[in-house]
């Protein structure tokens, strides 16, 4: 679903985004301002992710880094093929890179979340996130004075991740679950209690929570990420956060699984 969209031919001097694919089966962002491209996790395969990107009139070879939030397999099963085969750099966090195994990436680089980083003309902040993974982070992107701030994969928000979301034009959201239709489902208990726990992942209501509770004046965008697809719909994240983006100027994209979504600008 997609409350608004925006569309250019070519290359353009904002910052503009857009998701290849977000859910349980694999996920895959890109963020780009002129001619720096970044790709933000790699969980679907090479072939996947050339074919969204042809549909984006982009190319794997244009992508100047590959950032990765943390090593469960939704986010990096395609990881090594995508270096190998393209010799991208790989960044991530060296928890990250010690759970995961980092013997095939020739191109790794790790850091700090807490250290800024640059490519090209869009600097990156990356900022620790709550979520049963090794040393997980998430991003904040900033270009020509836009910022776009992305958060997935997080059992809960926490007073610094509001901090660092703060002023954001666009946010990526994790929505990942309604916790009323994961508790009636079909999932063995230790996974329900996984899912809503502290580590877990966010529920629409707690996304809405965030949509709340975070300084955003400004905000332009906000994209929906990460649906269960059992548990969880289109229709019931617009209706947790259609109250938090009722501006003319506010609008919501809801990302698939399967289907890449449009650029979405900054302007």
């Amino acid at each position: 679903m997609d409350l608004g969209t925006s569309e250019s031919v070519g290359r353009i001097v904002m910052l503009r985004f857009c998701s290849l694919g977000s859910g349980s089966r694999g996920n895959a962002l890109l963020v780009e301002f002129r001619k720096t491209l970044l790709m933000i996790d790699c969980g679907l395969s090479v072939k996947a992710i050339t074919d969204r990107m042809a549909l984006l009139d982009r190319h794997p070879n244009e992508i100047s880094a590959l950032l990765v939030t943390h090593e469960h397999s939704d986010h990096t099963k395609g990881v090594a093929h995508f270096t190998r085969r393209f010799g991208t750099q790989v960044w991530m966090t060296c928890g990250t890179a010690a759970a995961l195994g980092t013997d095939d990436l020739p191109t790794l680089q790790t850091f700090s979340y807490h250290e800024k980083l640059a490519f090209g003309e869009i600097s990156v902040q990356p900022y620790p996130v709550p979520h049963d993974a090794r040393e997980p982070c998430q991003y904040v992107f900033t270009a020509a004075d836009r910022r776009l701030g992305v958060i997935t994969d997080t059992g809960h928000v926490t007073p610094h991740i509001l901090d660092c979301l703060a002023d954001c034009d666009a946010l990526g959201i994790e929505c990942n679950h309604d916790p009323e239709v994961l508790w009636q489902g079909q999932y063995p208990k230790a996974i329900k209690e996984r899912v809503t726990s502290q580590l877990g992942h966010l529920s629409n209501g707690q996304a809405a929570d965030l949509l709340a509770g975070v300084k955003h004046e400004g905000l332009q965008w906000a994209i929906a990420l990460h649906l269960s697809q059992k548990n969880n719909s289109p229709d019931r994240v617009t209706e947790s956060l259609k109250g938090f983006l009722g501006g003319p100027s506010q609008k919501l994209h809801i990302a698939s699984q399967d289907v890449p979504s449009p650029w979405l600008e900054i302007v």
